[in-house]
């Protein structure tokens, strides 16, 4: 199809099908571990944050599920897309992980190689596998073992080494609600009792996953949320199983011929997201959910705020805070919101973080 030719996708139009494959058009009643396989993955750079991913997400959802499919080694947290810790399904640890290694984590290792001059990499891998697969480790007793090799190079990029070479799991407890623990590491052949995908898989099926839940999408888009970079023919190998839109910039977009895209007027109720949700994370063009005027407001240093959404775009960020024993729900707008969307995000967080708090009250602030 001639590019002149191609459908024009409003930044409404976006959105709406954005959302729904977010299952944050309508709240999906399905089991957990299928919205963790469905959406690819739930950012997990700190414990809550899936928890609280997964309660916009599902109806009826409660934070037991999800520490269940954790002690069951269902799921797991470990580094994949944008060198990032994300929970995501056991045969996604096993697959995903290794195809992400020639995005993200080598880059990262190349902005170490001053701290690690005379370090055998292959040995470093090979002491650091032997440890963490005789007993779970923590980041502190790795970084002992391996100074004891080589001390002379720096701490931090001997362990940030062995995290990117290795597919390092944390272990349970860390990441259960209310009974996480520190950090200790194995690798996820180990924890899983199988091995990672060899040769890594092909790109192709992972382009159609971020598509049925991310998309209509650029490469651009699709690079950003892996880190995988050159990834323009993987999307011209596709291309005849795919539709082709334009956005209003016009920026090609791909997607799924039968992927769902509502209509732009469609309803969105408001939704309470964690800090480093996906959603905010995941394309390079980020006006289908977040305004210009408000890109630079969800973050304050390198830390994420909690953010919430009003007709299913970024309007505010959002805080707990301990009132004398009762938890306290602290909502910012950005911007004046009406009687009506003051009681609907009253209501939505009743229903989304109940479940995760018991009794909210919500206070608005400026």
């Amino acid at each position: 199809m001639a590019a002149h030719a191609q459908p024009v996708l409003s930044r409404r139009a976006l959105n709406r099908a954005t959302l729904d494959r977010q299952f944050l058009l309508r709240r999906q009643s399905l089991p957990a571990v299928d919205a963790v396989r469905h959406l690819v993955g739930l950012q997990a750079q700190n414990t809550k944050p899936p928890y609280y991913a997964l309660a916009a997400r599902i109806e009826g959802f409660r934070p037991e599920e999800l520490s269940s499919l954790m002690e069951s080694r269902a799921v797991a947290r470990l580094v994949t897309m944008r060198s990032t810790i994300h929970t995501h399904t056991a045969d996604d640890c096993l697959a995903l992980r290794p195809l992400m290694q020639a995005g993200g984590p080598e880059r990262e290792l190349k902005g170490f190689r001053k701290g690690l001059v005379g370090v055998d990499l292959d040995r470093l891998t090979a002491l650091s596998r032997e440890s963490v697969e005789e007993a779970p480790r923590s980041v502190k007793e790795l970084r002992t073992l391996l100074l004891a090799e080589w001390p002379d190079a720096d701490p931090l990029a001997l362990t940030v080494a062995a995290r990117i070479l290795l597919p390092l799991v944390q272990v349970t407890p860390r990441g259960l609600w209310g009974r996480s623990g520190q950090v200790e590491l194995t690798t996820a052949e180990q924890w899983f009792g199988r091995p990672v995908a060899d040769p890594p898989p092909a790109p192709d099926e992972t382009v159609r996953r971020y598509l049925a839940a991310f998309g209509p999408a650029s490469v651009k888009d699709f690079q950003t949320w892996s880190g995988l970079t050159r990834t323009r023919p993987v999307f011209e190998r596709l291309r005849p199983e795919l539709l082709a839109f334009r956005d209003e910039d016009g920026t090609e977009l791909f997607d799924l011929p039968d992927a769902p895209r509502p209509d732009p007027d469609a309803p969105a109720p408001p939704r309470f997201l964690p800090e480093f949700d996906n959603l905010l994370l995941s394309h390079a063009d980020r006006s289908r959910v977040v305004p210009p005027e408000y890109r630079s407001r969800t973050w304050t240093g390198n830390q994420a705020h909690r953010t919430f959404l009003v007709d299913g775009f970024l309007a505010g960020i959002w805080r707990m805070e301990d009132d004398g024993g009762r938890t306290e729900i602290v909502v910012e707008p950005f911007r004046p919101l009406s009687a009506a969307g003051r009681d609907a995000l009253e209501a939505e967080a009743a229903h989304t973080l109940g479940v995760l708090v018991p009794d909210p009250h919500v206070r608005f602030a400026t």
